[in-house]
């Protein structure tokens, strides 16, 4: 039983390799068609510019504020007591399609090149009123890929009101390939000393699961929130509202939440905001990466940093600070690729370098982005279609999450979950 559950693995797994094959071809067909000006909106960015004064990244300093461990202990008293991960993930009732089952639509999507080598979609019904925003993974969390015996995906998502709505996180039990199911989480902040709380309102453009910690961008790209995944809660009630409310708590329909315990802060000025992050675990100690906003039209170049993690024990998850409570960038460059929606650093195995690479949003709601490797000498992208165009990524791709157990970098846009290994990713820029 066990070679032949093997054997059909393998078929299915080439015929979705040849599928997606045959998606990236049709894709590639429509890449061709774009216009020679749309294929030249962003120019050679060049080589990053490594940034060293003190004017450069002090804005770039993180305060934090951690929430009152006994308002954390009220609001987990009153709700019930904490819920583990397994216990979210218990209640996976929902399936994300396989790509066969994915319609032209929501493949058009995809990425023309590479092609993802595996893709999945999510239910319309689930997503009709929020839009997709980073997906982090058990791959951030812990460097074994699991979390406790699961492999897990976060996938983060928003209302589609300018960032105001109520922001949500899919829980998606990835053990099984082929079958992949998920429930949902309300992200919340603690108010009245932990006797209620509200919805945390963020487009939740970055994403990052460390130990057991997650990251989130809001308040318009200013501060990080912190979520501790050991503090999950199951809310009782089934109602629209979000808080206390007759007979216990509700979370907009879902059936948990996922309360902050603290956040970052950026004292720079209103130019200093976090646009995408991601983990980087090829540093020593692991760090947290981020870019900047910066869009087309503006002359300002694209700022990329990184800050450190904290090796305390006492602190797991959260970021390395100084007596103080601030933290500071360990390092800092500007690339002049604007629209960076997704970054990524990694440095490749036996090198100390770090590697970056950058999504380029689309110049329009049909259109492909771009996908860029940059490093202190230069710069190398992935062409695809007659043209050798390099409008090949897909268009509104919101993160790049390396799965560094197995090697795959996640991401997802649209209706579209999908993944492909880095090593595809850096065979196919030039």
């Amino acid at each position: 039983m066990t070679y032949r559950g093997r054997h059909r693995r393998r078929r299915r797994g080439r015929a979705l390799r040849a599928g997606l094959a045959g998606t990236a071809f049709a894709l590639t067909a429509v890449a061709t068609l774009i216009s020679t000006s749309q294929a030249t909106v962003a120019d050679d960015p060049g080589a990053l510019k490594p940034l060293t004064s003190a004017a450069d990244t002090g804005p770039l300093r993180l305060t934090e504020q951690l929430v009152p461990p006994d308002s954390l202990d009220r609001l987990a008293e009153s709700m019930g007591g904490p819920v583990g991960v397994g216990a979210v993930l218990a209640d996976a009732d929902r399936m994300l399609r396989t790509d066969d089952e994915c319609t032209s639509d929501e493949r058009a999507a995809l990425p023309v090149e590479p092609a993802a080598t595996r893709a999945y979609c999510w239910g319309e019904d689930d997503t009709r009123a929020v839009r997709a925003g980073a997906v982090t993974t058990s791959g951030d969390a812990d460097a074994d890929g699991r979390w406790g015996a699961n492999r897990v995906i976060l996938s983060g998502w928003s209302g589609t009101g300018d960032g105001d709505g109520g922001a949500r996180v899919a829980f998606v039990d990835a053990n099984d390939p082929e079958r992949l199911t998920y429930t949902w989480a309300l992200l919340v902040v603690p108010v009245d000393g932990g006797r209620d709380y509200r919805a945390l309102g963020s487009d939740l453009s970055g994403l990052v699961w460390y130990e057991d910690k997650l990251l989130v961008t809001a308040d318009d790209g200013r501060s990080l929130y912190i979520c501790d995944l050991d503090r999950i809660q199951r809310a009782g009630v089934d109602a629209e509202a979000v808080g206390r409310v007759p007979g216990g708590f509700a979370a907009d329909g879902d059936r948990f939440v996922l309360p902050a315990v603290g956040s970052y802060r950026l004292t720079g000025g209103p130019e200093a905001r976090f646009a995408a992050v991601s983990l980087d675990r090829s540093t020593a100690p692991d760090s947290l990466v981020a870019s900047g906003p910066v869009g087309a039209d503006d002359e300002r170049p694209t700022g990329l940093w990184r800050y450190s993690f904290s090796g305390d024990p006492g602190r797991a998850g959260l970021l390395a600070t100084g007596r103080d409570g601030t933290a500071d960038a360990d390092a800092a460059y500007t690339t002049r690729m604007a629209d960076v929606q997704g970054v990524l650093s990694h440095s490749a195995p036996g090198t100390v370098r770090s590697r970056w690479y950058l999504a380029r949003a689309s110049d329009g709601p049909a259109a492909h982005g771009s996908l860029w490797r940059q490093d202190t000498d230069g710069t190398h992208t992935a062409r695809c279609g007659a043209d050798e165009t390099y409008l090949c990524w897909s268009g509104s791709a919101q993160s790049l999450s390396l799965w560094e157990e197995t090697g795959e970098v996640w991401s997802q846009s649209g209706r579209m979950l999908f993944s492909l290994p880095l090593s595809t990713i850096d065979s196919s820029l030039e």
